[in-house]
């Protein structure tokens, strides 16, 4: 079996590429120009960009058709391929890679809305592909999945509600962007919602009340810090997250461009999967 997944699902190269992940590029523009996720435009050229932009960036799916030649591609050489992407009512991804396996007959293709967004499901992703390796069935695989996404989150550290405002798919945040100037806000994204958890007044106090808002999760069974930017302050979160979880293998990555654009340059957060 075969898996697939966005580039917004943020997995670590060395991951996906020891766990045999494709990939397919989102897209990100200024302005005119168009630029894929990690092949025309690494993390750090976006971010050097972006701080150059007089205007915001925004994002878009790949056409039907990129989904569509990755799939004929690992049918020639698999018995299934599961198919994981940013949640549906976030994003046209899952509609895209929809309408792309609607023209492969070769093996059987599902395509699932995770619910999700950044490593929240590309831990789905990662885990899919675990499970691949095991020799586990698509129906199986497609259940594992399917049983992760009540246990998936991620929780983070905005430094502005200004990118979240303008990606256009949050509908309180266009109420709350006047109120919220000097306040550092949570937010959590769990099946399908994103939610303002807190509002802090300071960006210690932020980081105190995530870290108490992880640990009441309960035991994590999978887990990462992701930063947009912020990578001094992604080692201090990945300190505090240690100190928690003694058992938790470090691991810390800077967020993709696409994620990035919307989150907006300083945020920090953990995705993780709890584990019941």
């Amino acid at each position: 079996m075969r898996v697939v997944t966005d580039s917004t699902a943020d997995i670590p190269a060395d991951m996906a590429a020891n766990l045999g992940i494709s990939i397919v590029p989102c897209y990100v523009m200024f302005g005119a120009e168009a630029y894929r996720d990690g092949i025309e435009l690494t993390r750090d050229q976006f971010y050097q960009k972006l701080t150059a932009s007089r205007e915001l960036p925004t994002t878009a799916a790949p056409p039907p058709a990129a989904y569509e030649q990755v799939y004929r591609q690992l049918a020639a050489r698999s018995e299934g391929i599961v198919s994981i992407h940013l949640a549906a009512n976030l994003s046209n991804l899952h509609a895209a890679a929809s309408l792309g396996a609607q023209s492969v007959r070769e093996v059987p293709i599902r395509v699932i809305d995770s619910q999700q967004v950044t490593m929240g499901y590309g831990w789905m992703a990662v885990a899919a592909a675990e499970a691949s390796q095991r020799g586990e069935t698509l129906e199986r695989i497609v259940a594992l999945v399917e049983s992760m996404k009540a246990r998936a989150r991620v929780l983070a550290i905005l430094d502005t509600l200004e990118f979240v405002h303008k990606g256009g798919r949050v509908s309180w945040a266009k109420a709350m962007i006047g109120t919220l100037m000097k306040i550092k806000p949570i937010v959590e994204v769990r099946q399908g919602t994103v939610r303002l958890l807190e509002r802090a007044r300071s960006r210690a106090r932020a980081m105190d009340r995530l870290i108490e808002l992880v640990q009441a999760l309960g035991p994590l069974e999978r887990a990462i810090v992701l930063h947009a930017n912020a990578a001094a302050e992604a080692e201090a979160l990945a300190d505090r997250l240690q100190s928690i979880a003694p058992r938790w293998r470090r691991l810390i990555s800077q967020a993709g461009i696409t994620i990035a654009t919307h989150a907006g340059p300083g945020a920090v957060g953990i995705a993780c999967v709890t584990a019941r």
